[in-house]
């Protein structure tokens, strides 16, 4: 008597072959791109800001209470009083204002500074740019009064990227020097400017203007 062969429907679930798995998986790797190396390098650049802005404020907070002369400045404080004075409810500015601005501008430009460098670094430069300062404007709420003075069309298009969800609107806390470095990239600590020579240093001011 004949042998009757039954035919079998094939089935989703049969095993495949040992060639076919590696196949599949890399056609669903060409039609759903994986984006997961983007985004972690951008998770490690937010990373890597947060710790510098965090060491950031904890040197200058320290440098703040060790200051005990008030002589030395990184800007020029008959600068700044003239803009001070350049509103006209103004009429007299006590000796320590124009120091506290000095200081207090000092500290913007760093931060700032510090937030540029990293979308430099990011973008595989080694020039602060232009449109570094405005990715570092607009990627968070604290710099959205300089908007209008660097517009988002200063932005490349391929400088965007994702955008920096959280920072620096988790409320963490800024500051940081020290730059962690990269798989095949040099350190590049950014430090607070050396103390101006004395022949740079400004003249005691009167205790009125």
């Amino acid at each position: 008597m004949a042998t009757q062969h039954a035919h079998v429907p094939p089935s989703s679930t049969a095993q495949m072959s040992p060639h076919a798995a590696p196949t599949i998986r890399l056609q669903q790797q060409m039609h759903y791109p994986n984006h997961a190396p983007h985004q972690q390098q951008q998770l490690h650049y937010q990373q890597i800001q947060k710790q510098q802005l965090a060491q950031f404020w904890a040197q200058q907070t320290q440098e703040m209470e060790e200051v005990n002369d008030s002589k030395t400045h990184q800007l020029p404080l008959a600068r700044i009083k003239k803009i001070m004075k350049s509103d006209e409810d103004v009429k007299m500015i006590a000796t320590e204002a124009p120091v506290l601005f000095s200081k207090a501008c000092e500290m913007f430009i760093l931060e700032l500074t510090l937030r540029s460098w990293i979308h430099t670094e990011e973008n595989k430069r080694r020039t602060l740019q232009r449109n570094d300062i405005a990715g570092a404007i607009t990627r968070g709420d604290i710099f959205d009064f300089l908007v209008d003075i660097v517009p988002r069309d200063e932005l490349k298009e391929e400088d965007l990227g994702v955008p920096w969800s959280g920072v620096p609107a988790d409320g963490v806390q800024y500051g940081g020097m020290y730059y962690p470095p990269m798989p095949g990239q040099p350190i590049h600590p950014m430090r607070a400017p050396a103390v101006l020579a004395p022949e740079q240093q400004q003249q005691p001011q009167q205790q009125l203007y």
